[in-house]
Order: C-alpha cells, then structure tokens, then sequence
C-alpha cells in the first residue's frame, strides 16, 4: 500500500512538471516566439499558451516602445566646428519573429546604428544648421535609422537631439555676433526713424509754406509748451525779422537825414529860389 501511494505521488509530481512547462501566460504588450525542433513555428499570444515540454522552445518578446539613450558623441560639423551631441531614440518591435532570427541582440544593434547615424548626418551639417534647424535633423535621422531597422522588424519611432556642446571660445565668438547683429538692427531702425522724420518734416515745411500763419501759431504753442510748467522758466521769444525790418529801416533814414538849423536861418551859400545870395 506504501509502495502504491509513493508512486502515486512521483506521478503527480510528474505530471505538475509537465503541465508546468507546457503553460505559459504571456500580457497584453508580450508576443512568444516559439521553435519546434530548432524551426520557427510562429508567434503566439497573448494570454495562456501550450508549449510539448521538450520538444518546443519559447522567447518571450515585448512590443512596448522602448526608450533608448544615445551617449553623447564628438563630431565635427561641416563648418569644421568642434561639438559634443548626445540624443535619445524610441523604438518598438512591431514583428517579433525578424526580431529575434534577424539580430542577435535587437536592442544593442539599434544602439549602434543610432550613434553612427547620428554622427554621419551631424558631420554633413553647418552649426547654424545643428543649433537651428533641429526639427529637420531630427526627421532626417529617424528615417535613416528606420531604414536600417526596418530589415529586423523593428520601427524607429522618434529620434530626438537632446544637448549640443561647443567649446567656450566658440561661444564667446557666437555671443559677439549676436551683439553685433543686435547693434546692426537698432542703426537700421534709427535711420528708418530719421528717413520717416525727415519726410514728416518737409510735409510740415510745405503746409507752414502755404500758411505763413501756422508759423506763427506754431510759436505760441511752443511757448505754451514751454511755460506750462509749474516751475518758472526763462522763455526765449523768436520775433520775424518782417516784424522789426520797417523800425530798422525807419532808425537807418533818421541817421542818414542832414541836420537843420536851430534858428531857422539857412546855411551860408544857400540859394533862394533858384538864385545866388547878393554880395
């Protein structure tokens, strides 16, 4: 009786065993690729699968995007600017059996393509384009990165230029040129400034021209101007020479006129009417 329970319990020790290696439970985000003798049979999943124990052989494969952190890199840019560019890129496996006959290691493949991309596309650019234009750089590496990935059932999502490091005396020089752009800028808007001053000026000279008293006006408003203010101040009256002209010429002829006498005598050697004075 002893004899038949032991054996009874090795079987069902047996049996659990089999059982245990021939269910699998695979989530929702999981795909199992499964060998049959060395030969590829498929995919399965997800959820509660069956392998033959012995016979079958499964690899466990995850179709979650997967982020993957390029270590930065030194390239030189076609401008022959020394910089130092770390990226990230994100991938997922969108055909588990090519990504596990295909590549040996899918995750490490992707890795080194993305630096060797990443400092081929970067060595064929300006500075101005690398600092700039990241947007473009970006499409531009994804879509060779995926080329290269695609073989291997695996789509590269994204590629993403984190940082880019230049030496300090290229950015001082940077820092220079973004001045002087600066003071560029403001000297062409001052000029504008002046040009359009200029023109609203010689308007104002041609309507004051028409209208001799707008000048005039124009005076007392800058008078008014002038002492509205709550201190005293000293105010500088500009009369128009049109205005004083008839008095200086009025002083000039009173100048110029010859003296009469006093006494109403005429002056020795005067003529009466027409004719010499009598010895």
């Amino acid at each position: 009786m002893t004899e038949l329970v032991s054996a009874l319990v090795i079987l069902a020790v047996l049996l659990a065993s089999l059982v245990g290696a021939s269910v699998r439970v695979l989530r929702e985000y999981e795909r199992a690729v499964v060998f049959r003798l060395g030969r590829l049979t498929g995919q399965r999943g997800p959820g509660l699968i069956m392998l033959v124990p012995g016979i079958d052989r499964m690899v466990r494969v995850s179709l979650r995007t997967v982020t993957l952190p390029i270590p930065p890199q030194d390239v030189i840019t076609r401008d022959n600017v020394p910089a130092r560019v770390d990226a990230v890129a994100y991938f997922r496996v969108v055909d588990p059996s090519s990504s596990v006959v295909s590549v040996e290691d899918a995750v490490r493949a992707t890795l080194q393509i993305a630096q060797t991309t990443l400092r081929s596309v970067l060595g064929k650019a300006d500075l101005d384009t690398l600092l700039s234009e990241r947007e473009r750089l970006n499409e531009d590496l994804q879509q060779i990165i995926d080329e290269h990935t695609e073989p291997w059932g695996i789509k590269a999502t994204a590629v993403e230029i984190k940082d880019v490091g230049i030496p300090a005396p290229m950015q001082k020089a940077m820092a220079r040129q973004a001045e002087a752009e600066r003071e560029r800028r403001a000297k062409i808007i001052n000029a504008e400034g002046e040009f359009q001053a200029a023109a609203k000026l010689a308007d104002a000279a041609n309507v004051i021209s028409r209208e001799p008293a707008a000048l005039q006006l124009r005076y007392l408003q800058t008078l008014r101007e002038i002492g509205g203010g709550d201190q005293a101040s000293t105010i500088v009256f500009p009369l128009p020479i049109d205005i004083i002209k008839p008095l200086l010429d009025g002083a000039k002829g009173v100048a110029s006129a010859p003296d009469e006498p006093a006494n109403g005598e005429l002056p020795e050697g005067a003529r009466v009417g027409g004719l010499p004075e009598p010895q």
